[in-house]
């Protein structure tokens, strides 16, 4: 005997047949608007700014460059005059023998060792120094009472 599909799967395949017909209708839709688009049409330019445009760049825009005016690398960093800066003794071990020093202006903090330091210095103190480079960048040096 065979056997009798039920009303559910029945229903089930006609949703599936439906999906089908329409996906079929909506493929040759697609098929019979497509008769206007082409490769040129789906070309992107780049302009010189780098912005991307759909009209071809011309060159009259363009201008020239000299390979030698081209900066590859940063820009040394200018050697800072020796003018004296004020500033406060932030942190100090006398024991470990360093510190740092919080600058007013700019409220960058130097390190320091005690051998550039005056003899009494102590945490919390208001003093004058100057820059010099160090192994790991500027070093307060130099140092003398406010």
């Amino acid at each position: 005997m065979a056997r009798s599909i039920s009303y559910n799967k029945r229903e089930l395949e006609k949703k599936r047949e439906q999906k089908r017909k329409e996906k079929l209708k909506r493929k040759e839709e697609r098929k019979a608007n497509a008769g206007g688009s082409s490769l040129d049409d789906m070309i992107a330019y780049v302009d010189e700014n780098g912005v991307i445009t759909t009209e071809m760049p011309t060159d009259e825009k363009k201008e020239e460059i000299k390979a030698e005016d081209i900066a590859v690398s940063t820009p040394k960093k200018e050697e800072v005059e020796d003018v004296p800066l004020t500033g406060r003794v932030e942190h100090f071990k006398a024991d470990k023998g360093y510190g740092f020093i919080k600058d007013t202006a700019s409220t960058e903090k130097y390190f320091f060792h005690i051998s550039e330091a005056y003899p009494e210095i102590r945490e919390g103190a208001m003093v004058t120094f100057e820059l010099i480079k160090g192994t790991r960048g500027w070093n307060a040096g130099n140092i003398q009472p406010a």
